[in-house]
């Protein structure tokens, strides 16, 4: 009954990558290509693994110690090396078509890798999965995670989820709240009323079709909308079991592709576990009545709704 007005909020679906440094980059890029040129049999002048090992080791034990000028030393050593695979590889493939296509994705992504600087946007986070972003959460504790973000869309009273859809690119919150919108519209068939969120959707204003409230607003609000906007914070405890038990925390599928199913399958096991839920509860109602004497029994059937 209370299809027509939803909470809408976003979150960050982080992928299964370790947390980017450059000297970790670089010595895995230079890794992947050094393994790639050894199962095709492309001949290297020399591959570094050695000491490309043991840098890495350092870089570690300098950031201990915060003595940034040798851990800077030793990730531009990281970063010569993969340079100089790169170019041997580019080297004994010129005239080869084969190898120039086996092995043209990693050295797109070792190229990329290289030229990236301190400022740049759509960085390169992780080599087997490109497609990760950088967003800013701004807590203390995390304050960068790495993903992609996450709408989701649930029932204002019930908090039956509605949506759940992955946003490449890092969009605006405020961009993201019509396409959340119209996935509510194909999933129940229902227009949207009433949107309640957070905010971050600052700069969206209300339609002919559709009220929207945002938290903290003063201007137009009455009791039926306060008593509403308290519902609003009911999405962040279904956001967190959707994290801690759907696996929207940390995504293992690859590619765009695989943070778009597991948005989606998040928030389908988060409606099936609400409905086995309220299953048991009924089914432990049941039992209950067939336990009781007769009499009991019409008294306690007779009394709900």
């Amino acid at each position: 009954r209370d299809l027509d007005q939803v909470v809408v909020d976003t979150t960050v679906m982080e992928k299964a990558i370790a947390h980017p440094t450059d000297s970790r980059l670089y010595h895995r890029s230079r890794e992947r290509l050094v393994k790639l040129a050894k199962r095709h049999g492309i001949p290297l002048r020399q591959s570094y693994a050695r000491k490309s090992r043991h840098a890495l080791a350092k870089v570690g034990r300098y950031g201990h110690a915060r003595q940034y000028k040798r851990l800077r030393r030793e990730t531009k050593r990281l970063k010569t090396w993969l340079g100089r695979v790169v170019r041997d590889i580019e080297r004994k493939i010129a005239d080869q078509p084969d190898h120039q296509a086996i092995c043209a994705n990693e050295l797109q992504l070792a190229h990329r890798l290289l030229k990236q600087q301190r400022q740049d946007k759509r960085k390169l986070y992780s080599l087997h999965a490109p497609e990760v972003e950088c967003i800013s959460k701004g807590k203390v504790r995390k304050p960068y995670e790495f993903g992609v973000k996450v709408s989701v869309a649930t029932t204002l009273r019930s908090n039956f989820v509605l949506a759940s859809h992955a946003l490449p690119g890092n969009p605006y919150d405020g961009h993201t709240l019509p396409k959340t919108l119209l996935r509510c519209f194909e999933t129940t068939g229902k227009v949207v009323k009433a949107a309640f969120v957070d905010r971050g959707y600052r700069g969206c204003q209300s339609t002919d079709d559709m009220t929207l409230t945002i938290a903290g607003q003063r201007r137009g609000m009455t009791k039926a909308l306060k008593r509403k906007l308290k519902r609003r914070n009911a999405i962040e405890p279904i956001i967190g079991h959707m994290k801690a038990e759907g696996h929207l925390d940390r995504n293992y599928l690859i590619g765009p592709l695989g943070d778009a199913i597991n948005a989606l399958m998040a928030g389908v096991g988060q409606n099936l576990r609400m409905i086995l839920k309220k299953l048991r509860l009924l089914f432990a109602w049941l039992l209950d009545c067939g336990s009781a004497p007769r009499c009991n029994r019409l008294v306690v059937v007779g009394a709900r709704p």
